[in-house]
C-alpha cells in the first residue's frame, strides 16, 4: 500500500473514532448539569417559579420553598455536586450553607431530574430542601441564649449579674379575646404605662402571646401580685436578668441590658436577631460583643397542625452550643459608688462625684446624679472648671520661679481690654493687696491669678495641665470619656479668663479628679476603669471626646444636648514634662491651706488623714448676675475626689458639703 493510501486510511479511522466519541458524549449530560446548576441558583434565590417541575405544580413548589425557609430569615448558598446519569434520570447532591446567627449550618440533600423531550424537570419533594423534611413541615430557628458575661468591680465583686425579676404583662391565653383590650388598659394604668400604646401591643400580638409590660425587681406597695392577678389575663412571671445591685447603680456608666431594638438589629450586620438581648449605653454597649458571647441556635422542623388532640412532633435539624460571654473587670468600688449616688440623690441639677485612687489611677466611683437624667456627666460632661483650675495656674507659676510664699497682688477688681474681673462675693478684705500665693490660692483670688497672665503664657497653661494628667490621652481607661481641653493659644480677655478656668477651658468631673489625683500621687495619673487587657484590645477602649455633648456657650454640656454631634477635641499624648514630687508637695501645701485658712474650713472635721482641697465657681451665660457651676476637688490620703453641680452656685457652699458628707462616710 502506498504512503498516500495509508495516510488516507489513518485519517479516516481517526475521523470515525472522533465521530463515535462525540456521539457517545451526546447523552444529555451537558443539559442535566446545566439544569442542576440552575436548580441550585434558584434555591439560593428562594425562587423556583421558572423551573420545570414534576411532582408538584411549579407555583406550588415555589410557595412551599418560601414557606419552609421563611422562618430561617436568611438565604442559603447552594451548589450542585457531580451529576450521575441513568438513562433519562439524573441525580446529584445539593450542598447547602446557611449563616444562622453566629453559626454555620451545612448539609447536603439529594436531587433528581427527569428528562422529558429535550428538557430536564426537577423531581420535587420536601427532602430536596433538607434531608428528612416531610410534607407540611416548615423550618424555624430557636435561639439558645449564651450566658452574658458579668461586670465585676474592685476585688472581682460582681456588679452586674443575674438577679431575680418579675416580668409583668398580659397572658392572652388567660383572657377572652373580647376582654383583652380592657385588661391591657387596666394593667397599663396599674404599671404607669401609656394605656393606648400597650393596648395596641396586646392587640397586635398572637392569641398565645405573653405581652410584657414592665420588669420589676420586686413588688411594691402600688404594684402587688394580687393587684396584677386581679386583672383578667394579668400575669407575673419570675425570671432573671443581668442587673446591677440597684436600679440606678452606675447606670450612666454601665448602661443596661435588654431586648435589641429594631434599629440595633438593623445596625448589627446580622449579629442580632429579634428577641436577642444586647447592651444599651455605657460599658454594656461598648463591650457588648465581648459580654454577649455567642448564642447557640437550633433549626427545628415543625409539622403543620393536625386534628385536635393529636400530638405534634418537632425535629431538630441542626444545633450549635452557645459560647458564654467574657467577664469584664473594672476598678469600681461598690461601696464608694453606692455612697456617691446616695450623696447626690437629693441634688436637683445635673451633678457628679468621681473618686480615684491616686497611687494606681483606679476609678473607684463615677456617679452622675438624678438631675443628669441618665447622661454620664461624671465622665462625659464638659464644663468650665472655674477656680479649681488655679491648681494648673499655680504649677505654671512654680515653673516660672514662684513658690507658695511668693508675693502676688490681689486687688478687688482688675480690668483687661475693657472687661472687668472681680473676686467672689464676700472675699475677705484682709486677703486683698500684696499677699502670699498660698493665701491667694486659699481664698481663690481671681485678680491675683489674672495678674499672672503676663508671666504665664497660654502655652504654659496647656503644658501645666498636661503635666497634671489633664487634656491628654487616657489609654488605660477603657471607657468613653472627656479628659479636658486647654487651648494652647489665647490672648487678651480670653487668656485672662483661662487663668480662672473659664474662656475655652473645659473639664469633666473625671479630669478634675485626675488633676487632684496627680497632686496626691506626685506624678501624672492616668485613669483606669476597665482592667481586662483583652477587652481593651478588642474594642475602641480609651478616650473618646466626641462621645460627649457639644459644649455650649455657657461652658457646659447638659443632658438635653447629650445626643448632639460634636467634633473630637484634640488631645496631646502627654509629652510635656510631668509634675514632680517637689511641685506636687508645694501644691499640696496650698490645697491644705484652703482647708486650714481658706473657705473650705468645714473639711477640717473630716476624720483621718488631712484633707487638701480647691473650690471652684465657674460663671457662664449672659444673666446678671451670671449663673455659676459649683466645683470642689480634694485629696484625702490615697483618695482624690471631684464634686460638680451644674448651675449650683458657689463651690464652697454647694459642692463642699456634698464632698464633706462623702469623705466622712467613706472613712
Amino acid at each position: 500500500m502506498g504512503k498516500l493510501k495509508k495516510h488516507r486510511l489513518v485519517v479516516g479511522l481517526v475521523s470515525l473514532v472522533m465521530a463515535g466519541s462525540l456521539t457517545a458524549c451526546d447523552d444529555g449530560r451537558a443539559g442535566a448539569e446545566q439544569a442542576a446548576k440552575q436548580l441550585a441558583s434558584s434555591l439560593a434565590a428562594l425562587d423556583v417559579g421558572q423551573l420545570a417541575v414534576e411532582g408538584k405544580d411549579a407555583a406550588a413548589a415555589n410557595d412551599q420553598l418560601k414557606t419552609v425557609f421563611e422562618g430561617l430569615d436568611a438565604k442559603p448558598e447552594v451548589a450542585s455536586g457531580d451529576v450521575k446519569l441513568d438513562g433519562d434520570t439524573a441525580t446529584f447532591p445539593l450542598n447547602y450553607s446557611w449563616n444562622i446567627g453566629s453559626a454555620k449550618w451545612e448539609y447536603s440533600s439529594e436531587a433528581s431530574l427527569k428528562k422529558s423531550g429535550d428538557k430536564w424537570a426537577v423531581q420535587w419533594t420536601p427532602a430536596l430542601l433538607a434531608p428528612e423534611l416531610a410534607e407540611g413541615e416548615t423550618l424555624s430557628v430557636k435561639t439558645v441564649p449564651a450566658q452574658r458575661g458579668q461586670i465585676l468591680g474592685a476585688g472581682d465583686a460582681p456588679i452586674v449579674e443575674d438577679r431575680p425579676v418579675f416580668r409583668v404583662g398580659i397572658d392572652k391565653t388567660k383572657v377572652p379575646a373580647e376582654q383583652a383590650d380592657a385588661s391591657a388598659r387596666a394593667l397599663a394604668t396599674l404599671l404607669g404605662l401609656d394605656a393606648g400604646e400597650y393596648a395596641n401591643q396586646v392587640a397586635a400580638s398572637g392569641p398565645q402571646a405573653f405581652v410584657e409590660g414592665i420588669v420589676l425587681r420586686a413588688y411594691t406597695a402600688e404594684i402587688t401580685e394580687a393587684k396584677i392577678e386581679a386583672i383578667p389575663g394579668g400575669s407575673s412571671i419570675l425570671d432573671s436578668m443581668a442587673l446591677a445591685p440597684t436600679r440606678t447603680f452606675a447606670r450612666a456608666l454601665l448602661g443596661s441590658v435588654g431586648q435589641a431594638s429594631a434599629e440595633q438589629i438593623e445596625n448589627s450586620n446580622g449579629a442580632l436577631r429579634a428577641g436577642d438581648t444586647t447592651g444599651t449605653g455605657g460599658l454594656q454597649q461598648k463591650y457588648d460583643s465581648l459580654l454577649r458571647g455567642k448564642d447557640g441556635v437550633e433549626v427545628l422542623a415543625t409539622p403543620e397542625e393536625k386534628s385536635e388532640g393529636e400530638t405534634l412532633g418537632t425535629k431538630v435539624f441542626f444545633s450549635s452550643l452557645p459560647s458564654p460571654g467574657t467577664t469584664l473587670k473594672t476598678t469600681l468600688d461598690l461601696k464608694l459608688q453606692q455612697l456617691a449616688e446616695e450623696t447626690l440623690a437629693g441634688v436637683g441639677p445635673a451633678s457628679a462625684i468621681v473618686a480615684l485612687k491616686p497611687s494606681t489611677g483606679a476609678v473607684l466611683a463615677a456617679a452622675s446624679g438624678p438631675g443628669s437624667n441618665g447622661y454620664n456627666t461624671a465622665l462625659l460632661g464638659q464644663y468650665a472648671p472655674g477656680s479649681t483650675f488655679k491648681i494648673v495656674d499655680s504649677l505654671a507659676m512654680f515653673r516660672n520661679g514662684a513658690t507658695p510664699d511668693s508675693k502676688v497682688e490681689c486687688p478687688s477688681t482688675l480690668t483687661v481690654d475693657g472687661r472687668t474681673f472681680k473676686n467672689a462675693e464676700g472675699y475677705p478684705e484682709g486677703s486683698l493687696g500684696s499677699v502670699a500665693l498660698r493665701d491667694a490660692f486659699a481664698h481663690s483670688c481671681n485678680t491675683a491669678f489674672i495678674n499672672a497672665r503676663d508671666t504665664v503664657s497660654q502655652d504654659q497653661l496647656e503644658s501645666a495641665a498636661q503635666a497634671l494628667g489633664v487634656a491628654v490621652e487616657a489609654p488605660k481607661l477603657g471607657a468613653d470619656a472627656f479628659l479636658g481641653s486647654v487651648p494652647g493659644a489665647a490672648e487678651g480677655t480670653e487668656h485672662a479668663a483661662s487663668m480662672i478656668g473659664q474662656g475655652k477651658v473645659l473639664f469633666s468631673p473625671l479630669s478634675a479628679a485626675v488633676m487632684a489625683a496627680s497632686v496626691a500621687n506626685g506624678a501624672p495619673v492616668s485613669p483606669q476603669l476597665v482592667l481586662n487587657p483583652d477587652a481593651a484590645q478588642n474594642t475602641d477602649a480609651g478616650q473618646n471626646p466626641s462621645a460627649g455633648a457639644t459644649p455650649s456657650e455657657s461652658g457646659g454640656a447638659s443632658p438635653s444636648s447629650a445626643s448632639a454631634a460634636v467634633s473630637a477635641v484634640p488631645v496631646s499624648p502627654g509629652s510635656t514634662k510631668p509634675i514632680t514630687k517637689e511641685e506636687a508637695a508645694a501644691l499640696s501645701d496650698m490645697m491644705r491651706a484652703v482647708v486650714t485658712s481658706g473657705h473650705a474650713g468645714f473639711l477640717a472635721e473630716v476624720p483621718g488623714t488631712p484633707v487638701g482641697a480647691k473650690t471652684g465657681t465657674a460663671e457662664f451665660g449672659n444673666d446678671n448676675p451670671p449663673k455659676t457651676h459649683a466645683w470642689i476637688v480634694a485629696t484625702h490620703g490615697d483618695l482624690a475626689v471631684a464634686v460638680f453641680v451644674e448651675e449650683g452656685g458657689l463651690g464652697a457652699t454647694t459642692s463642699g458639703p456634698l464632698l464633706k458628707s462623702f469623705l466622712t462616710a467613706a472613712g
